[in-house]
């Protein structure tokens, strides 16, 4: 839902740090329900809490747990892309995050940054919400020059809401692109990659369908409309208004996007193929409607019925439909992996209290659901959870730059030195106050006692490594 305006320059050193000794603390939250292959059970649920050095320990060395398929964890791309992708839900890649796993996350999640690299926000510009930059130059514009992708077509997006802009215009605003792996690409990735992007929210109407929090039938397919698959109506109306009423007006993000990515499984039909769609906050309801619109109307699907796999990476994302989209999404062989900070308040919404994770809890293990649950929210997929905050700057706990930066440097940093200072100077205001109970014979409860008395600085971030699924 909501995203920076502008992407900023995240340095990690200057905001966050790692304490040596960081202690395990319960946190609660929506599970993710994914159903296994190879058995119907209970809810089963898996959590370790890191340290960061842990983390960076098991990114740097070979990691038993994590293998895939019992294979050595430096295994190339090219020879466990599926699993990586989330053709076993990624068990046992999570917990220890898979190398592997973390180098394809953090690969995703910067082409999700060039989204935002792109976007062009001056009101003064031709290019005033659009792409600064043309679909030849745009990966070498925002550095990346060699991804070894080439963009295919940009994707365009207006919800069906007249909310009044600067320019007083109504017309579609750049939202994402679509790419293709290149040849040499194929040899290192094992397949095709057909990758879908989406930027987070930025213009007025934008922000209105992020508070649209209303369900309501998604009906993508028009032969089997599936009331039972509600969706939020927002998201839905940002993916399928279009601009019939213009003269020159764009068709909906839907058939831009539903046009693309069949021309392209056509052209490169006969090949491996994978469709890997990523996107953060609004972007990844966006990237999740699209994954589920093309496993619906089977055009994954090949003449002889051999399905090609649908992964989508979702950076910071709100709940996108009910139950029955949850359940159809499983059923369908949609893959989601949604990398969540635990203290951003966007992965809990909509649907705060009322959400088909809280009833679940309340009703227990049994298979008992609440005659309501299936007008609730649900998570879709398997979480990989982050924890970090920044008292200074709370806006961090959602920003896409601060999410890849712990990806890529999990080891301890170092916090702004005032932000130090003063948490040292409250730390030692607290010690001497506890030195002074003690004289009078009483015991002042000091929460940090044990964990940071040999410490020169406080516990200000956490890295908690979890995977939830049934």
């Amino acid at each position: 839902m909501a995203s920076m305006i502008q992407m900023p320059t995240t340095n990690m050193n200057q905001h966050v740090t790692f304490p040596k000794n960081i202690g395990i603390r319960s946190v609660t939250f929506g599970q993710i329900c994914l159903a296994k292959k190879t058995e119907v059970a209970a809810a089963t649920r898996h959590a370790v809490a890191m340290s960061a050095a842990a983390v960076a320990e098991v990114v740097t060395r070979n990691t038993t747990g994590a293998n895939i398929n019992n294979t050595s964890s430096s295994t190339s791309l090219a020879d466990q892309w599926r699993e990586i992708q989330g053709s076993n839900n990624w068990e046992n890649l999570v917990e220890p995050l898979h190398p592997l796993l973390r180098q394809e996350i953090i690969r995703y999640g910067d082409f999700v940054t060039a989204c935002y690299k792109g976007f062009d926000l001056d009101p003064n510009s031709k290019r005033y919400l659009n792409c600064k930059y043309g679909k030849k130059n745009m990966f070498r514009e925002v550095g990346m020059e060699n991804c070894g992708y080439e963009v295919t077509k940009y994707i365009y997006a207006t919800p069906d809401i007249n909310i009044p802009i600067q320019n007083g215009e109504s017309c579609g605003r750049w939202i994402g692109y679509v790419a293709v792996s290149s040849d040499d690409a194929v040899k290192r990735l094992g397949r095709r990659d057909i990758i879908v992007t989406f930027r987070g929210t930025v213009t007025n109407p934008e922000w209105v369908a992020n508070l649209m929090s209303s369900l309501t039938p998604a009906r993508l397919d028009p032969h089997n409309p599936r009331n039972d698959v509600k969706v939020e109506s927002g998201f839905l109306s940002l993916y399928t208004s279009d601009e019939s009423q213009s003269k020159f007006g764009l068709g909906s993000c839907r058939e831009q996007l539903l046009s693309e990515v069949s021309r392209l499984l056509n052209k490169y039909k006969g090949e491996k193929l994978s469709i890997t769609m990523a996107g953060h906050s609004m972007g990844s309801s966006l990237a999740l409607l699209l994954g589920y619109d093309i496993a619906e109307l089977g055009l994954n699907r090949d003449n002889s019925g051999t399905k090609t796999p649908i992964t989508v990476f979702s950076f910071g994302g709100p709940r996108v439909g009910n139950s029955g989209f949850k359940q159809r999404c499983e059923e369908l062989g949609v893959k989601v992996l949604r990398i969540v900070n635990v203290n951003d308040p966007i992965t809990k919404m909509p649907g705060v209290v009322f959400n088909h994770e809280n009833f679940r809890v309340l009703a227990g293990e049994g298979s008992f659901e609440f005659p309501w649950s299936c007008s609730c929210y649900a998570h879709v997929g398997v979480e990989l959870v982050l924890d970090f905050f920044n008292m200074k700057n709370p806006s961090c706990v959602h920003d896409l730059g601060t999410y890849i930066s712990l990806l890529k440097c999990p080891k301890r940093v170092q916090i702004q030195k005032e932000g130090a200072d003063l948490m040292n100077r409250a730390r030692e205001l607290l010690l001497k106050m506890d030195m002074s109970a003690r004289n009078l014979n009483m015991q002042l409860p000091i929460p940090w006692r044990s964990a940071s008395a040999s410490s020169p600085t406080s516990n200000m971030v956490n890295l908690q490594v979890q995977s939830q699924r049934t």
